[in-house]
C-alpha cells in the first residue's frame, strides 16, 4: 500500500478555477507594479537525513545477527554471513578481530581491477608483460615467465580461479606502475569503504607481516562491493577448470587453471569467491552463493583445515537462505509533479533515488509493508535536478524500516520579471 502525504501548515479549499484567477490576477499586478517575486505560502516538509536510514539499517542488522547467534554456531573463531543486496549481517562471530586473510586479499585486487575496466584505464584485451618481481612471487602460482605476456583477462582467471600470486602482481604492476602504488590504492579503497580494521602490504596476501591484517567483517564489505558492483565477476569466479596457453621464448605450452574454491563442486548454489591459506592466516573464505534470487556472504577466517572452513560456510549458508525473505520495491511506479513556487513552470517532475531492500529473518508477513511519500506541499525556486524533494518511507507493522530519497529529475530556474511578464501576457491572448 502507498500513500502520498504532502505536508503544509494550512489547508487550501479554493477550487482550481478560483485558483486559476487569483493567480492569474496575481500575475498581473506583479508585472505592473514590478515585483520581482511573488511566493505562494510556503511549507517545508519535515525530512530524516541518511543518516536515519543507516541507524535504522544498524538497529535491523543488530537484531538479525543477535536473533541467528542462539541458533547457529560455526568451528572456526571469526566468521560472518550477510545478504548482499542489503548489507545486513545475519551471524558473525569475533567479527572484528584483526587476523591475516591469505590470498583472501585478493578480493580487494579483483575490486580495482574491475574498477580500473570501468573506468577504462584497462581492458581486457591489454596485453601484460610479466616482470621479474612477479615472477618471483612464491606459493600459489601459475608460473609465469619473465616477459611473457598475457591479457588482462586471463590475469583475471589465473588470480580467480587458481589464486596466482604472480599474475595478482602483474596485474597490480599493470594498472598502478608497482605493486606499491597499487597496494596504496589498496589502502585507500579499503578507507572509502569504512573498513577500519585492515590494512594491506600486498596484492596477494603472501606476505606474513603483522601489518597485513583484516576482519571477517571488513572482508564481506569488500566482498559485498565486489559482487554487487560488478556481478560480472562470476563470470570468473565460476570456472572450475580451464587452459591457459603459457608462450615464452622457450615456446608454447598448456596449462589448467584449477579452482581453489571445493565449494563450487560441494554446495549447488555456490559462486565464488575466493579461497586463502597460510601457515599464519591458516584456512580463510570468502564464499558466495545465490538461491531463489538472494546472494549470501559467508565468511570464515583461521580455520584449523580446509574441511572446516567450507563446512562452515555451508552452515551459516544453509542458514541465511533458511530464515532470509528479501522484499523488494524497484520503485517504477510514476510520481506526480512536485508544486514549486516562483518558478518559471509551476511544477517539476520527481524520481526515486533507487529501489529499496529490506531483508526479514523474522518471519514477517512482508505483504503488510506500507509505503508513504513525504513530500512538501511546495518548495522555492531555484531547484536543481538530483537534489532531494523528499522521501518513500516504508514502514512494517506500525515500525520504520527504511526509506528512500525522492529526487528532483530536473532543474526549474527562478523566475524573474520577464517570466511573470510572459505569463501575464500569454494568459490574456487565450
Amino acid at each position: 500500500m502507498m500513500i502520498t502525504e504532502r505536508k503544509s501548515g494550512s489547508v487550501n479549499t479554493v477550487s482550481a478555477c478560483n485558483r486559476f484567477w487569483i493567480r492569474g490576477t496575481a500575475l498581473f499586478l506583479a508585472a505592473v507594479i514590478g515585483w520581482g517575486n511573488i511566493a505562494y505560502a510556503e511549507t517545508v516538509g519535515n525530512t530524516e537525513s541518511t543518516e536515519a536510514e543507516s541507524s535504522i539499517a544498524e538497529e535491523n542488522t543488530e537484531a538479525g545477527a543477535e536473533q541467528a547467534s542462539a541458533n547457529l554456531s560455526i568451528a572456526a573463531p571469526s566468521g560472518i554471513l550477510m545478504e548482499a543486496s542489503t548489507g545486513q549481517v545475519i551471524y558473525e562471530k569475533d567479527a572484528d578481530t584483526r587476523r591475516s586473510p591469505a590470498s583472501v586479499t585478493k578480493v580487494m585486487t579483483m575490486l580495482l581491477t574491475f574498477e580500473a575496466l570501468e573506468q577504462g584505464k584497462i581492458k581486457l584485451t591489454d596485453e601484460v608483460i610479466t616482470s621479474a618481481h612477479a615472477k618471483s612471487m612464491g606459493g600459489s602460482q601459475v608460473f609465469l615467465e619473465e616477459g611473457e605476456i598475457q591479457s588482462v583477462e586471463t590475469l583475471m582467471k589465473c588470480i580467480v580461479v587458481a589464486s596466482g600470486n604472480d599474475a595478482s602482481v602483474a596485474m597490480a604492476e599493470h594498472i598502478a606502475g608497482s605493486e606499491e602504488a597499487f597496494v596504496a590504492m589498496m589502502n585507500e579503497k579499503a578507507a572509502k569503504l569504512g573498513m577500519e580494521n585492515t590494512h594491506f602490504e600486498d596484492c596477494c596476501g603472501l606476505t606474513s607481516s603483522d601489518n597485513h591484517y583484516t576482519t571477517a567483517r571488513d572482508i564481506a564489505v569488500m566482498s559485498r562491493e565486489l559482487i554487487t558492483k560488478y556481478p560480472q565477476v562470476f563470470q570468473y569466479t565460476k570456472i572450475w577448470m580451464e587452459d591457459i596457453t603459457h608462450t615464452t621464448a622457450k615456446g608454447s605450452s598448456p596449462f589448467t587453471l584449477s579452482s581453489t574454491n571445493k565449494l563450487l563442486k560441494q554446495y549447488e548454489w555456490a559462486t565464488g569467491l575466493k579461497t586463502g591459506s597460510t601457515s599464519k592466516a591458516k584456512y580463510c573464505l570468502s564464499a558466495t552463493a545465490n538461491r531463489d534470487g538472494i546472494d549470501m556472504i559467508a565468511v570464515v577466517m583461521a580455520a584449523p583445515d580446509y574441511k572446516v572452513r567450507f563446512q562452515d560456510a555451508i552452515t551459516m549458508l544453509n542458514y541465511g537462505f533458511a530464515v532470509s525473505h528479501v522484499y523488494v520495491d524497484e520503485n517504477k511506479d510514476t510520481l506526480e509533479n512536485q508544486p514549486v513556487t516562483g518558478g518559471i513552470v509551476d511544477s517539476a517532475a520527481l524520481k526515486y533515488a533507487g529501489e529499496f531492500r529490506y531483508l526479514d529473518t523474522a518471519g514477517n508477513d512482508l505483504n503488510g509493508i506500507e509505503k508513504q511519500l513525504h513530500l512538501p506541499a511546495s518548495v522555492n525556486t531555484p531547484v536543481k535536478e538530483g537534489d532531494k524533494a523528499g522521501e518513500a518511507v516504508y514502514l512494517l507493522n506500525g515500525k520504520q524500516i527504511g526509506m528512500v530519497d525522492i529526487l528532483f529529475a530536473e532543474s526549474v530556474e527562478k523566475a524573474v520579471y520577464k517570466d511573470y511578464l510572459q505569463k501575464v501576457m500569454r494568459y490574456f491572448l487565450l
